[in-house]
């Protein structure tokens, strides 16, 4: 078949079409930011002690009972631990004062053998009030929050596979479909496992349906419409959904009651399979032109332009392309190089950036402001992001914002515990670096692989990612032993990573590399101690999966 593009020229860049088409598909994307970070709420730990039996006491031993600790320098009451009950009760029936007769530091202690009193003051209920998840058991609460992420991680690696075999548009739907049951059904979960369990399809059926939708705007979108689809739209009505989230949470306190909620989410956008079209490009694939050309001309239709008597000509047959596997990445020692510093640079970002938004609720101050104030950073972040990729290197603009995350996050513990706003505009302000980063790693990573690795180099890329999201709730879970731990160890990840960054090839204003012969041309740490410039004017052939570059150096879809 022809060029696509070239075969489709007649529909313009924008129209009614497009814009519809835009719209819709961004619509979509709210429901993952409903449904991405609800643990945060759902797995909140509100405060708690051990749990005082109805025995006879004194109201002074009563109060008594749960011996003090020192916890960051500060004396507060024992999460899990209280007086013996028996020896207690001896010395209430006896009449001795606590503190006064009965020195409370030799008294034996025991853990909580009759559950623990959970405030309500915040939260009327968590998986945490419900199942005890503390002190011995508090591990299973970063354990919920990844198997989120590694629900991401296999999603990841089979929705590409699904929507090539059965089309965009039926996995997109598909996807809804699953999280909108996965959600649902963990509402009623009755044991820790089992929330677990559909945690993980949540994960699964979540990033299915955000790739897949982003495929899918790419391949029916204008390139004009594609660019603002990819760099912006997607990101802006995930960001629409994630600041709704703490606002439907502070109306419902109770955890069953809200993941039942917000299971309907979902439910608005299955009748927009009727208007969203499926990508004629993937229909051509599998040998369906008559469809593909039938959805060209109803989009001619809306767009109010005349449609040619045949769409799509046959052409000369594409040239092949050797077929590349992850084993000649490692093959070759530039390569090598250049993805080892790739896969470190995306597992600190995942780090960073999914750690700092799961602690929201861990900050001082209101969990719902803190959590809206986290998701409000990014919409900025997303649009300076863009507007600085068109003009600013970037492999000196990833290194500035990660050192911007990841040098606040080290501030952060010289900050005076008396100062929580200052220490709530630094972790902001982390939030706000990290998702710059996060935002420009994409284009970058892919802008430095050649076209026929581009596809396995940003499947590492993205496994590496998972890698660090799954392990971002246990470094929040760090800051049990110490408050400061997870900002020290998130802060050196990343400035370690922004000095690595700057040993990668630049990028900006230099044609997409085709071939791993113009990729190792490219000045770089890993390309030898001979300085060479990209090819600028290379002679590229039509390359074998949709991806596009401007002079701009701002690279499109994959």
């Amino acid at each position: 078949m022809g060029d696509y593009d070239d075969d489709t020229a007649f529909l313009g860049q924008s129209g009614p079409y497009f814009w519809t088409t835009f719209f819709l598909l961004n619509v979509v994307f709210v429901s993952t930011g409903f449904n991405g970070l609800y643990i945060v709420f759902v797995g909140a730990a509100p405060k708690h002690h051990c749990l005082i039996p109805d025995v006879n006491l004194t109201e002074e031993w009563r109060d008594a009972i749960i011996p003090f600790t020192i916890v960051d320098g500060e004396e507060v009451q024992s999460q899990c631990s209280r007086y013996k009950i028996d020896v207690v009760r001896n010395l209430s029936a006896q009449g001795y004062i606590p503190g006064r007769e009965v020195n409370l530091t030799t008294l034996e202690q025991e853990g909580c053998l009759d559950g623990w009193n959970y405030s309500k003051e915040i939260y009327q209920s968590t998986i945490v009030t419900e199942w005890d998840l503390v002190c011995d058991n508090q591990w299973k609460v970063p354990f919920a929050s990844s198997s989120l992420f590694v629900g991401y991680l296999v999603g990841s690696l089979v929705s590409g596979q699904l929507s090539d075999r059965f089309g965009r548009k039926k996995v997109v739907f598909m996807s809804l479909g699953v999280q909108c049951l996965s959600v649902l059904l963990q509402s009623f979960s009755h044991s820790w496992r089992m929330f677990c369990i559909m945690y993980l399809w949540v994960g699964a059926s979540q990033i299915s349906l955000y790739i897949s939708a982003f495929v899918l705007g790419t391949e029916v979108l204008s390139k004009t419409m594609r660019v603002l689809f990819t760099t912006l739209g997607a990101f802006l009505f995930y960001c629409i959904g994630y600041m709704t989230l703490p606002w439907i949470a502070y109306g419902i306190r109770e955890w069953r009651t809200l993941v039942a909620v917000l299971s309907t989410t979902s439910l608005i956008n299955f009748p927009l399979w009727w208007f969203i079209p499926e990508s004629p490009r993937w229909l051509m694939t599998q040998g369906r032109i008559k469809e593909a050309e039938a959805i060209v001309r109803e989009a001619a239709s809306k767009n109010k332009v005349q449609a040619p008597p045949v769409i799509f000509k046959e052409s000369e047959e594409l040239p092949l392309f050797k077929t590349y596997t992850m084993l000649d990445i490692m093959k070759s020692k530039n390569l090598r190089c250049i993805t080892l510093m790739c896969l470190l640079l995306w597992m600190a970002i995942n780090i960073g950036y999914f750690g700092l938004s799961l602690n929201t609720s861990n900050l001082s101050g209101n969990p719902f402001v803190n959590c809206f104030l986290s998701a409000t950073t990014e919409v900025p972040a997303y649009i300076v992001s863009t507007w600085l990729l068109k003009i600013c290197p970037r492999r000196v603009l990833l290194s500035l914002f990660l050192i911007i995350g990841g040098g606040v996050l080290l501030l952060i513990q010289f900050i005076p515990d008396t100062l929580h706003n200052v220490a709530l505009a630094l972790e902001m302000t982390g939030k706000f670096g990290f998702t710059m980063a996060f935002s420009i790693v994409y284009i970058y990573t892919a802008e430095i692989y050649p076209t026929v690795l581009r596809n396995i180099g940003m499947g590492m890329c993205s496994s590496a990612a998972r890698v660090g999201s799954i392990t971002a709730p246990y470094v929040i879970f760090l800051g049990t032993y110490n408050k400061v731990l997870p900002y020290i160890l998130m802060g050196s990840l990343t400035i370690a990573s922004s000095v690595v960054n700057l040993f990668l090839p630049e990028t900006l204003h230099k044609d997409l590399p085709e071939t791993v012969e113009q990729m190792q041309k490219c000045q770089g740490l890993c390309s030898g101690p001979k300085k060479k410039k990209c090819i600028r004017n290379a002679a590229i052939v039509n390359p074998p999966i949709p991806c596009e570059a401007h002079s701009d150096g701002q690279a499109l879809s994959l």
